[in-house]
């Protein structure tokens, strides 16, 4: 990834679904701007690793967040905004985590967390990766070197180190 820790976040659009389905963009200064954050990059919705440990890690351990200061946990990949309400919803996640798409990988690419797998028939994906931010500075990033694992970005490994 080419953002590192002490980087202000590059200003992007992300898409989600409101509570009445209708499509909605959000900017990233809007989004993360006065708040202690975490973003969760995932890879793809539905994706085994990031339905299986990634997302649940974070809606398990929501309440150990809140105590470390977290105001939101927004769930991020680059899928489009229909999908991230579904994958959320199959996730239980309720008010827990923020569901957004970055479906045009604007952000992914400027943050340079693309990952090229198109040999899996996924195409250009995210890197599975955990950030905190505070007032949309990088405080800490925690990037998995294979989008199938989850270790460094896990909740209670990243949770416990912030």
């Amino acid at each position: 990834m080419k953002i590192k820790t002490g980087d202000k976040l590059p200003q992007s659009d992300f898409f989600y679904l409101d509570d009445t389905n209708v499509v909605k963009k959000i900017s990233t200064n809007d989004l993360f701007k006065a708040e202690k954050i975490i973003i969760l990059g995932m890879p793809g919705a539905f994706t085994k690793t990031c339905s299986a440990i990634h997302l649940p890690g974070y809606v398990k351990n929501y309440d150990l967040a809140k105590k470390k200061g977290i105001a939101k946990i927004i769930c991020l990949a680059v899928n489009d905004p229909n999908v991230m309400k579904a994958w959320g919803q199959n996730q239980n996640v309720g008010n827990k985590i923020f569901m957004v798409g970055d479906p045009f990988c604007k952000f992914t690419k400027a943050i340079g967390a693309e990952v090229d797998k198109s040999a899996k028939g996924l195409g250009i994906r995210s890197n599975r990766y955990t950030m905190l931010l505070e007032n949309g500075v990088v405080k800490k990033i925690e990037e998995e070197k294979e989008t199938a694992t989850c270790e460094l970005s896990a909740a209670e490994n990243f949770l416990n180190r912030i």
